[in-house]
């Protein structure tokens, strides 16, 4: 993967005026945020309710003016290209809103022709294909499954050819199978050299698709690093011991062990990783003559992270 970075985002702050009886309240809603993302990566934005992710968005977008700060796209400054930063980007919206009276082919069309793209330049076959809907291109939208509206949604975003795509909570509200086929559309899209920029609350999706991922909360960014890195970020590992036989253990018989459950033979236990070794617990189970028949481990989602950073 190129390490060029195809977004900087330097002291960026977004503040709002809201008028309360007599006053004027002050919104902060982005605090001094700094971010890059790398040239074809795929990068996590996460962050609860009012974090702040949609109005990052819009501000890329160019439906929201920034307050301060310095936005660089694909070489282009906000404040000197904005029209070079809008062309950059592919937004995919979050909510599903298509004119049901057009077609595919006709929407694509329609939208090329608002980005100025010339009729011998467009690539509307490729982009139908591309995201499995040439065979409805001629039928009307509002004929379509949901499933094949978001992926129109997608389509839409790709008719400029942007190199930067951003997918607004892209997975809400769908069934599983969709999902996986919009990820297998993603994935595509990504190995032939476009940077997904992924907002979701599915923070598993965010764990199985991203190479690294920002955490926001209240307009500042808590966290910004490689998924692996995040995931050591958690402290508690969660160990199942299959026995031969029942054994006495309780809260601390090992420095930070917590019994978690104890059926049919089977212990699980949770330790921290900083303050046990495995190898400790084991020992312990050997003094008491009991054969360990089977070991699980579990060392903790994104989630569990994400969490501890936004106390949400």
């Amino acid at each position: 993967m190129n390490e060029e970075n195809v977004l900087n985002i330097k002291n960026l702050n977004k503040i709002y005026s809201k008028k309360r009886s007599s006053t004027v309240e002050s919104i902060h809603a982005l605090k001094d945020l700094n971010l890059e993302v790398k040239q074809g990566e795929i990068f996590g934005l996460l962050g609860p309710n009012g974090a702040g992710k949609s109005t990052f968005i819009n501000i890329l977008g160019g439906s929201i003016f920034k307050t301060s700060g310095n936005v660089i796209v694909w070489g282009f400054d906000l404040d000197k290209n904005p029209r070079q930063v809008k062309a950059s980007i592919g937004i995919v919206p979050q909510e599903v809103n298509i004119d049901p009276f057009f077609t595919p082919r006709q929407l694509l069309e329609l939208q090329a022709g608002l980005y100025g793209v010339k009729k011998k330049e467009r690539i509307t076959d490729t982009i139908l294909k591309l995201v499995s809907l040439e065979t409805q291109a001629k039928s009307y939208s509002r004929s379509l499954s949901g499933g094949m509206k978001r992926r129109l949604l997608v389509a839409k975003a790709l008719v400029h050819q942007p190199p930067i795509i951003i997918l607004d909570e892209p997975t809400a509200g769908v069934d599983i199978e969709l999902r996986n086929k919009l990820w297998q559309n993603v994935k595509l899209l990504n190995k032939q050299g476009v940077t997904i920029i992924l907002t979701t609350h599915y923070l598993y999706e965010a764990e199985e698709m991203c190479d690294r991922i920002a955490i926001i909360n209240k307009g500042s960014l808590v966290a910004l690093d490689s998924t692996e890195n995040l995931l050591k970020r958690i402290k508690t590992k969660i160990v199942k011991f299959t026995l031969n036989k029942k054994i006495e253990i309780k809260n601390e018989s090992v420095v930070s062990l917590k019994l978690i459950k104890y059926d049919d033979n089977i212990l699980t236990i949770s330790y921290e990783k900083n303050k046990t070794n495995i190898n400790e617990i084991i020992s312990f189970i050997n003094m008491q003559k009991a054969a360990i028949l089977d070991i699980s481990t579990d060392d903790g989602k994104l989630e569990d992270v994400f969490i501890r950073l936004t106390n949400s």
